[in-house]
């Protein structure tokens, strides 16, 4: 079963919908973030957890 590494990004209330997309889009890029899990809430402001695979190198024994 892989493992995963996970960040919590806020996004304000302030902050638009094109901006947020550009900010989470970078992180994917350069970061190789995916998208794990986004809430909006009330008040228009965005929790998204992002998560990226976890690669373990195993020793190789000769």
């Amino acid at each position: 079963m892989p493992e995963y590494e996970f960040v919590d990004v806020y996004v304000p209330r302030g902050v638009s919908r094109k901006d947020a997309a550009r900010l989470l889009t970078d992180h994917a890029e350069y970061g190789h973030w995916e998208l794990d899990r986004l809430s909006l809430h009330r008040d228009g402001s965005r929790r998204v957890r992002l998560r990226r695979r976890i690669i373990r190198q195993v020793r190789a024994t000769w």
